[in-house]
């Protein structure tokens, strides 16, 4: 297993150049995030089936050539279980890989569980026991060692010929078009941004407040999430969630208060009176400004009696496909279609993944009619 530390501007753009004559590259990223809201990049990993290229993110300052790989329409973008790489190129590129094939999504319309492990398959498919030791390593230190480099390589190195195996699997099932519409749905989720203004819907227990105390929840949740992308802090190192949640039930409106509630020190000294006149401002708020309460779902007479009857479709479904019924229909996407179906109106702006797509052909003759008896 031959390959190229890539540290300078000139050979990233020949690698790169060459990569985009292929059908398709391995890609992988090594990042580090510990307190941090954005990982912080280490490593990127690059294979054409003939160049192997690490690339240096922390030595390179222009890294160009390579997000102009990314946005190649006519070379496909190979990751396994892509969702915090796709991550990490949306902050540092502002790009997504595209168009983007995930073998770990390949390998679940062939059967295997949604989060099936990329030595798993390895060793199943290639016959190759991969090592695993390097896997919490510091990918921002320098320098790396050999064998960080060499752990680092093996993730593109095997997933070439993975990946190749996969795909004429998939085309021996006839799932190729689903694998694409899964991948880019995965894409799209993961460049949607957070909203300010509904940070506060994330925050635990938030449907148990009135609208009075959302209204301060939703300005302290809007500020801790700018306060986080500003500062690249993770959101719980800024202020703790729980914190923000009493401030709202308890009306926490003074310094002492926070102390009997066990703010942390650090939290009373950097943001105390800042939390503490926001919250007076929102009191202020007429109530015509006040967020809806929330309702949840399982509070809906019949929601639970749905869930069990969509389930069992989604389960009639995966005996008959192979597929496992979670990759089908999780509960989250369960969740998704029933609020769709009874708070949105059906809104054709938010209709739900199973009922969209490649889940459509296969559920929506079963679930609609379901989501109707309401």
């Amino acid at each position: 297993m031959n390959f190229e530390i890539i540290s300078d501007t000139e050979t990233l753009a020949r690698v790169c150049e060459q990569a985009r004559q292929c059908d398709a590259v391995m890609l992988d990223t090594e990042f580090v995030r510990t307190r941090t809201l954005y990982p912080r990049l280490g490593l990127i990993q690059l294979y054409d089936g003939k160049q192997l290229s690490l690339i240096d993110p922390i030595e390179l300052n222009d890294l160009s050539p390579l997000w102009a790989l990314l946005s190649d329409q006519s070379v496909i973008k190979v990751l396994h279980a892509c969702s915090e790489d796709l991550e990490v190129f949306q902050h540092h590129a502002g790009v997504m890989p595209s168009p983007m094939l995930d073998t770990q999504v390949m390998a679940a319309f062939l059967g295997h569980g949604l989060s099936t492990g990329f030595a798993t398959l390895v060793e199943e498919y290639l016959v190759v026991t991969l090592d695993k030791g390097e896997a919490r390593t510091d990918w921002c230190a320098r320098p790396l060692t050999q064998r960080q480099l060499e752990y680092a390589a093996a993730d593109v190195f095997y997933l070439y010929p993975l990946y190749h195996l996969l795909a004429e699997k998939i085309r021996e099932t006839g799932w190729q078009q689903a694998v694409s519409q899964e991948c880019e749905l995965i894409c799209q989720k993961r460049a949607r941004q957070p909203d300010p203004e509904k940070a506060y819907l994330d925050i635990k227990n938030a449907w148990q407040l009135r609208p009075e105390q959302l209204a301060v929840l939703q300005k302290l949740a809007k500020w801790r999430l700018k306060e986080a992308q500003r500062r690249d802090l993770a959101l719980n190192f800024v202020v703790k969630e729980l914190h923000l949640w009493k401030m709202a039930r308890y009306k926490i409106r003074s310094l002492d208060h926070m102390i009997e509630e066990g703010f942390d020190r650090f939290e009373i000294e950097r943001h105390g009176k800042r939390l503490i006149g926001m919250a007076h401002e929102a009191d202020k708020l007429p109530s015509e400004y006040h967020p809806e309460p929330i309702s949840r779902l399982v509070d809906m007479p019949g929601y639970k009696q749905l869930v069990k009857v969509v389930k069992d479709e989604i389960n009639a479904v995966a005996e008959s496909s192979g597929l496992v019924p979670e990759f089908i229909g999780s509960k989250k996407q369960i969740n998704q279609a029933i609020k769709w179906a009874w708070v949105h109106d059906r809104s054709p702006d938010k209709c739900p993944d199973l009922l969209s797509g490649w889940r459509d052909e296969l559920l929506s003759s079963r679930v609609m009619p379901l989501l109707d008896k309401k």
